[in-house]
């Protein structure tokens, strides 16, 4: 996936499915069973690679365990994505073939639990190069984009509070939306495969993190004041919905 310039990307679709990002962050959410509050990884400024392999699907798949036919399932994987019908996009973290020919693709999955992976077949897919990176530095409260694999902006966040953390980990942009006016959390979104290792949502809600504004919201910027999704200034997150597709690897870390 090149950037947008070259695809000639158009932004996301808007919704018309009530609350976006109550359906994606949940603001109504119970707590996990024996989930921690307080848990959350450290790590070091993570290296930002110049490019990243996608793959676009174009047929439902079954993310297996291991690349051949016989393995056991890991997840049913739809092509096109729930909210805004969007094409599945996925980061392509190995390649490999089977005994019988097979071509197979270890992919990055969104849902529970945060950094599932599975082997999907690597026909009736198309592979894509993306240059985009996001980082998310849960300290510094800070996004931090990337292209090519060299800083190009930088955006104070809020992210989530000390008893409702932003989960660290490896990513990436599951959809991308436009939100309605009168929604929270507009005026754009953009939903991670990420989800929160304190809060399970109901009512419709999968306990989703997602980066989005602050329309209706509010949070001081720099601040740890969400449930554990990202927002930034409308500003910020309208640039950002600009250039950022489906399939963007994303890292959240605390320096």
């Amino acid at each position: 996936m090149t950037p947008p310039s070259t695809l000639g990307h158009q932004l996301a679709m808007s919704l018309r499915l009530g609350s976006a990002v109550t359906l994606i962050c949940g603001v109504c959410l119970l707590a996990l069973p024996g989930a921690s509050a307080g848990a959350a990884s450290t790590a070091a400024t993570p290296t930002v690679a110049p490019q990243s392999t996608v793959v676009l699907l174009f047929a439902r798949q079954r993310a297996l365990r291991a690349p051949h036919r016989g393995a056991q399932m890991v997840a049913d994987v739809p092509s096109r994505q729930p909210l805004t019908g969007e094409r599945t996009t996925l980061p392509v973290l190995a390649r490999s073939t089977d005994s019988s020919g097979g071509r197979w693709l270890k992919v990055r999955l969104p849902g529970r639990p945060n950094g599932l992976t599975g082997w999907i077949q690597r026909d009736r897919a198309r592979l894509e190069i993306t240059a985009w990176h996001l980082l998310i530095d849960l300290r510094s409260r800070r996004l931090v984009v990337y292209l090519d694999g060299r800083r190009l902006r930088s955006f104070r966040a809020v992210v989530g509070k000390p008893s409702t953390p932003t989960p660290t980990g490896s990513f990436f942009v599951q959809e991308t939306m436009r939100m309605p006016s009168w929604d929270p959390g507009g005026p754009e979104a953009l939903a991670l495969s990420a989800r929160s290792n304190v809060l399970l949502s109901f009512d419709g809600g999968p306990g989703q993190i997602a980066v989005h504004g602050r329309d209706g919201l509010g949070g001081t910027l720099g601040d740890a004041q969400s449930h554990g999704c990202v927002r930034l200034a409308a500003s910020s997150i309208t640039w950002l919905a600009r250039w950022i597709r489906p399939g963007v690897p994303v890292t959240i870390y605390r320096g």
